[in-house]
């Protein structure tokens, strides 16, 4: 398995917030590691205080279950089979905007978290991250 550097990790940050300014947006993004250990982090020019521990814990959920933080949303409403999963691991985010970040081998190796948006501009942001 790879791990996501430090150089890279800007260069995702960097298309992130490139996307962030064509759509008129601030936004907080942060990089995790495969594990959901905060790599880098940054906190655009007026993006929403509350939503800087969103954007960590949106990464940390893809990074921790591999998979788009949304995709746990669909599962986790009531009455679901993942019903209440944003309470382990330390609080989860279960809504757009956390995506997991995966090597040439499809190996997970890190995850984005953006917010401050709404969850279509937080995810948009975030695939400019990914791609």
């Amino acid at each position: 398995m790879e791990k996501l550097d430090i150089k890279n990790a800007d260069i995702i940050l960097g298309k992130a917030i490139d996307k962030a300014v064509e759509r008129e947006v601030s936004v907080n993004i942060a990089i995790v590691d495969y594990a959901g250990h905060l790599l880098s982090f940054k906190r655009m020019d007026g993006a929403l205080l509350g939503a800087i521990d969103i954007a960590i814990r949106k990464a940390k959920t893809a990074a921790l279950f591999q998979k788009p933080s949304h995709i746990l949303g669909d599962k986790s409403q009531p009455g679901g089979p993942l019903y209440q999963i944003e309470h382990s691991n330390g609080g989860l985010i279960t809504f757009a905007g956390g995506l997991p970040i995966i090597d040439d081998n499809g190996n997970v190796i890190a995850a984005i978290g953006v917010s401050g948006s709404t969850i279509e501009n937080d995810l948009s942001v975030a695939n400019a991250g990914v791609e």
